[in-house]
């Protein structure tokens, strides 16, 4: 993996709800479009509807679970930095994401990780906040920043861009200190390999 300090950070949008009529794609889309237009980021969207990961953790996987591994834990080790795209359900995030997150471990380790979560009312902070907690447990630097979507099926227009300018403000700023923690981060594991 390079780490020279000009190339565009790998950053990793992170699509976490898998159920049928979800909205987490129109939401992923957008901030992997809004991170794409930066020169700064190169963006990989790893989306869990097409990912199938058991939810029973093994040491010595099966065939068929390394071949799904295989799909996604390389674009994990690769990225510097993550935007994980989550819904609230029932006052947390969904068991997709939780395990993704439980399959992989040295991944995650001194890497920024920024959230964009959607819903109800709440507009997922409560998902965000507990998120918080099993990212510093793995080591991961979350940034302070959430773009919260709240009512999100009223955010959107039907090409499934933002309807007001807050929204991308909001994208804006989560985008600029993940770039800063993700090359600062970058540059001090380069310098010296981040052992937990």
């Amino acid at each position: 993996m390079s780490n020279e300090p000009n190339e565009p950070l790998r950053l990793a949008v992170i699509i976490g709800s898998n159920r049928e009529a979800r909205f987490g794609h129109v939401v992923g889309t957008w901030i992997a479009t809004e991170a794409a237009r930066r020169q700064d980021l190169a963006v990989d969207v790893i989306d869990l509807a097409d990912h199938d990961l058991p939810i029973v953790l093994s040491r010595d996987p099966s065939p068929e679970v390394a071949a799904e591994l295989a799909k996604v834990s390389p674009r994990l080790a690769q990225a510097d930095a993550f935007v994980v795209v989550t819904p609230e359900y029932n006052h947390s995030y969904p068991a997709s994401l939780k395990n993704l997150i439980d399959w992989h471990y040295t991944q995650w380790q001194a890497k920024p990780v920024g959230f964009v979560s959607y819903g109800g009312l709440s507009g997922g902070l409560r998902a965000v906040e507990h998120l918080r907690t099993v990212f510093a447990e793995l080591h991961a630097v979350t940034v302070r920043d959430v773009v919260s979507l709240h009512m999100v099926w009223d955010k959107f227009d039907e090409t499934g861009a933002p309807k007001d300018d807050a929204t991308q403000a909001a994208a804006k700023v989560l985008l600029d200190q993940l770039g800063w923690w993700g090359d600062a981060l970058r540059r001090a594991r380069a310098r010296v390999p981040y052992s937990a």
